[in-house]
């Protein structure tokens, strides 16, 4: 396999963005269309024949545009390895006169090996035992209907692997919004730049196993296009969480306090403290209700915890923190209302999570509070705060942390699959994570990660997208070690450990 096909790359692009790179690579860097066109038709037979050894017949459904010209590219490189290949083409008949440049071209180099074109029909059998799709790239406008919604239904009915070229057609490659119909693939092989949607909302769901290929662009090509975000990896991690020196003491690490835990929620507020000190704080406070301290320090004997049951209580606490983390099970009653207004009148670097969110409204213009907080919404309390549908915050999600940032300040994290980190200046994206994370008490855990990273020294922004890069990364790692099905928050303490420290599955002694 291509040694551009080994990773993703850590930089995200809208497909304005794309077409810039295309753009700019062909009219200065001097590289024809089509030759880039070729490369991303090699990509993608190289990457069946590697994947699918003994496949020899194929179906490709090509559009009108450069995507499907990808496509033809395909068609005539497995042509001429004697498979059987049939293009089934969307559009009007005859198809190549609805073609121009690079399209064109590929049709013409098709056709002159002996690729013969068919136009789709609902009636079509499709005759190929792996299908591609290359009907529709990055320049989708509106709702698929018509014949590209039948083709692209009948292909997700026909229960074979599908190969999507640069994108699932009906995927809008800017939002992780399906457009409608939207291809299922097995397999999508981008290129050039990474799409930012396919990260995030839908797009984890219709993208299949993600590559990437280059198509040998020149490196210095991306210096020459501003990006959209960023994906967070371990490499990450490794840079901002050095190793410690051999002086190192607890002192050195901050002092993290949880505050929640009403009646019947004391959990949540134990599982972000846990959490903390799995993330390498060096010391964690609770303050809880006095019903839970007993359950709380049979659990974790290293945490502080104290029995607050009024806010006067809390004020020593707060002093001697460093980090706070408010939220985790605090509910709605009169002594959530006065610990959330003690924490939230105090400066300290903070976490707020839960059902502390919407204590924000008194304080979000206060501009000393808000740069040093961390907002942790989930999309049903990202609406709540924009007064909006859950809808409108899934359909942009990347529109939806702005809005909240203009609103509220600090560093947004708007969770759920493709968590989207925004800090007023970059947006941040992690591709981690899997669907046995949808279980009561994971975004608790993801509180303390965060509030570990703040107090040891991370920027807000930072200890945000490390956070969640980890939260997700041992998510992935318990459901590698049993699936996802059943996956606890508390599952995730005996991993985190080892991705903070860098050890993955194959290499702790």
């Amino acid at each position: 396999m291509s040694a551009q096909r080994t990773r993703l790359p850590n930089t995200l692009y809208t497909a304005e963005q794309c077409r810039a790179l295309d753009h700019t690579a062909i009219t200065e860097y001097g590289i024809p269309g089509f030759r880039l066109m070729q490369r991303a038709g090699h990509a993608v037979f190289a990457e069946i024949r590697r994947r699918w050894p003994d496949v020899n017949r194929l179906t490709l459904v090509c559009g009108t545009g450069n995507n499907g010209g990808d496509g033809l590219i395909v068609a005539g490189l497995a042509f001429q390895q004697g498979w059987q290949v049939q293009v089934l083409t969307l559009g009007i008949t005859p198809y190549h006169e609805q073609l121009q440049g690079e399209a064109l071209q590929a049709w013409e180099w098709a056709n002159a090996l002996g690729v013969v074109t068919r136009p789709w029909s609902p009636m079509v059998e499709f005759t190929g035992e792996l299908i591609v799709d290359a009907i529709l790239g990055t320049g989708i406008q509106g709702e698929v209907r018509g014949a590209v919604r039948e083709a692209i239904a009948k292909i997700n009915a026909c229960h074979r692997p599908v190969v999507s070229v640069d994108i699932p057609s009906g995927l809008c490659s800017d939002t992780g919004k399906c457009m409608g119909e939207t291809i299922a693939a097995s397999l999508t092989l981008t290129f050039i730049g990474l799409k930012q949607g396919l990260l995030t909302h839908q797009g984890p769901d219709v993208r299949g196993e993600l590559l990437f290929d280059s198509l040998m662009v020149p490196e210095d090509l991306y210096e020459q296009i501003p990006v959209s975000g960023f994906r967070t990896d371990a490499e990450d991690l490794s840079d901002l969480l050095p190793a410690r020196p051999l002086s190192a003491h607890k002192g050195h690490y901050g002092h993290v306090l949880v505050v929640g835990g009403d009646h019947g929620m004391g959990g949540a507020a134990m599982m972000a403290a846990e959490a903390a000190l799995r993330s390498g704080s060096g010391l964690v406070s609770l303050a809880t209700r006095s019903a839970h301290v007993s359950a709380a320090l049979a659990r974790t004997p290293e945490v502080m915890v104290l029995g607050v049951d009024a806010s006067a209580r809390l004020q020593p606490m707060l002093d001697r923190a460093s980090v706070v983390v408010l939220g985790p099970g605090l509910g709605s009653s009169a002594w959530a209302d006065q610990l959330a207004q003690a924490v939230m009148s105090r400066p300290h670097p903070s976490v707020i999570d839960a059902d502390a969110l919407k204590y924000l409204q008194p304080y979000r213009h206060s501009p000393a509070q808000a740069r040093a907080r961390v907002l942790t919404p989930h999309p049903g309390e990202a609406a709540q705060l924009l007064d909006c549908s859950v809808a409108d915050i899934q359909d942009n999600r990347f529109d939806a942390v702005r809005l909240l940032y203009e609103r509220f300040g600090g560093v947004i994290v708007l969770k759920g699959a493709g968590t989207v980190i925004f800090d007023g200046d970059v947006v941040h994206v992690c591709a981690e994570g899997n669907p046995g994370m949808a279980s009561g008490g994971m975004g608790d855990v993801l509180s303390g990660i965060i509030a570990a990273f703040l107090a040891q020294g991370l920027s807000p922004v930072d200890a945000a997208r490390l956070g969640v890069y980890t939260h997700a990364r041992s998510a992935d790692l318990c459901a590698l070690q049993s699936g996802q099905r059943g996956l606890r928050a508390t599952d995730l303490f005996n991993q985190i450990k080892y991705v903070v420290n860098g050890l993955e599955l194959g290499e702790r002694v």
